[in-house]
């Protein structure tokens, strides 16, 4: 009888075609798709983190404290609630009211924060704090008020878990993430011009305000792609920048891709880890993100809270 599991003693023979078709099947159809899947969505949220600490000039911002996590899942639970159930448009188009939702959110928080001249970190922060929270609440409204029946597995969807999408929407993913990635990459020269400062960027040749709009944008671009078939996955944008630049430095050249790698390595890690610690039963892999990024968060605040704080 076919093995249930794919062990490391079987993946050699899996890889060469051969060995247990079940083994095979599991492998191709289930294990491969989630691997891939976990290297999207951690390196596009590292990514994303790595420009928006650049652009905002505040080391304590991610898409998911700022709010842009929360604003793509609540435009991708809305699609999912208006689109028909039987709609292949569904999944297609989950993505597009994500980034929508995540643009509302980054640009709201930009308006609120710059009124009456209150741009500073801090507030950045708790307003973003704030910000995915109400998304959030407002998430489990319309799942509340709308059929909870169809949204039996939200939950986990809110802490953040991993079921691969189909293969064609996986790959749609793959080219949204993949193409803000290099966009970023790209806007790296401009990122280290407004790290040192807006009038200092603006002195030096840089246009601000389309290099910020295009870093937003491409931000948002990635992590909709990531919220909308993972959920609101924490941390990740957050501490996978910071250890980016201790091993490799501040130049956003080197930055950004440096992120998206190591983002997809620890996702990676992270959901094997939520696969295995109490299996059969799977924790979801923001759980793991979190137990690890709490702490690292609380770090950061202590240590670098003045300095953010004096953006």
């Amino acid at each position: 009888m076919g093995s249930s599991h794919v062990g490391l003693r079987d993946l050699p023979a899996v890889l060469a075609g051969q060995g247990d078709s079940e083994a095979r099947v599991i492998f191709a159809d289930v294990r491969l798709p989630r691997v891939l899947l976990a290297a999207i969505v951690g390196a596009a949220l590292a990514s994303a983190g790595g420009a928006l600490q650049s652009v905002l000039r505040n080391p304590l911002a991610d898409p998911y404290i700022l709010g842009l996590s929360g604003g793509a899942g609540l435009g991708a639970i809305l699609w999912s609630t208006i689109a028909p159930a039987s709609s292949d448009l569904g999944p297609a188009l989950r993505p597009l009211f994500a980034f929508a939702g995540a643009v509302t959110a980054v640009f709201g928080l930009l308006a609120l924060s710059r009124a009456r001249g209150r741009k500073n970190a801090a507030t950045m922060l708790l307003m973003g704090a704030v910000l995915n929270a109400t998304c959030i609440a407002l998430i489990l409204f319309v799942v509340t008020v709308a059929d909870v029946g169809r949204y039996q597995g939200v939950m986990y969807w809110l802490v953040g878990s991993l079921s691969p999408p189909s293969g064609g929407l996986l790959a749609a993913i793959y080219v949204c993430v993949t193409t803000g990635v290099i966009g970023l990459t790209l806007l790296g020269p401009h990122l280290n011009l407004l790290s040192a400062g807006e009038e200092t960027a603006a002195q030096l040749g840089s246009p601000v305000t389309r290099v910020r709009l295009l870093a937003i944008l491409a931000a948002c671009l990635v992590t909709a792609a990531a919220v909308s078939v993972s959920g609101l996955i924490g941390f990740v944008g957050l501490m996978v920048p910071h250890l980016a630049r201790l091993w490799f430095g501040p130049d956003n050249r080197l930055l950004v891709p440096a992120s998206a790698l190591l983002g997809a390595l620890i996702l990676i890690v992270a959901d094997t880890l939520a696969r295995v610690l109490l299996a059969p039963t799977q924790i979801p892999v923001g759980v793991i993100t979190a137990i690890a990024g709490g702490p690292c968060f609380l770090w950061l605040f202590a240590v670098r809270g003045d300095e953010a704080g004096a953006s």
